[in-house]
């Protein structure tokens, strides 16, 4: 089977297909590893359902014991080996953030959604890192019933490159 060549797109839309699944999974979840395989790989019935060239495989396989944001999460990531047709990687994971930005920001719950698509089927292989802060409890009663429901994202360039980088790894061997 010959790879496309995916654009920044398909990574964008896989990223907020993963947001949108871990968001309804809700707050203080382990880590969360999908596979990014074609779409055509899955099924026709998903094919006509939707657009988007990249669907997201849920692994079952990451050990319970592994924090998220530890070092061990990082090594285990590098250490996988993707069957043929996985042409991408997106890690969901709740860390802690502080904003460098604002001095003296004391740092707060957040989910951190890095994604990769390999070298492979991508002209320089594509990332993109999202970041969402978990609002707190003042936040959520001050805008009302359905203030969990809303998902605000930050990104840019730069954003938790040793994640990335262990994604990469993934796709290097």
């Amino acid at each position: 089977m010959e790879i496309p060549n995916y654009p920044q797109q398909a990574l964008n839309k896989a990223m907020l297909e993963a947001v949108d699944f871990i968001h309804a999974e809700g707050w203080d979840a382990p880590p969360t590893l999908f596979a990014l395989v074609p779409r055509e790989l899955i099924g026709e019935d998903l094919l006509e359902a939707d657009d988007a060239p990249l669907a997201l495989v849920v692994q079952d396989n990451l050990p319970e014991h592994i924090q998220p944001g530890s070092e061990e999460l990082g090594e285990y990531i590098t250490r996988i080996e993707w069957p043929q047709g996985v042409v991408g990687a997106v890690l969901a994971q709740e860390i802690m953030f502080r904003d460098a930005s604002v001095e003296g920001a004391e740092p707060a719950p957040a989910r951190l959604f890095s994604g990769v698509i390999s070298q492979a089927a991508s002209e320089e292989g594509l990332e993109l890192t999202l970041l969402q802060l978990r609002p707190s409890e003042e936040e959520l009663e001050a805008q009302g019933a359905f203030a969990e429901d809303e998902v605000e994202l930050r990104g840019g360039p730069g954003v938790a490159p040793g994640v990335i980088a262990a994604l990469q790894a993934s796709f290097a061997q």
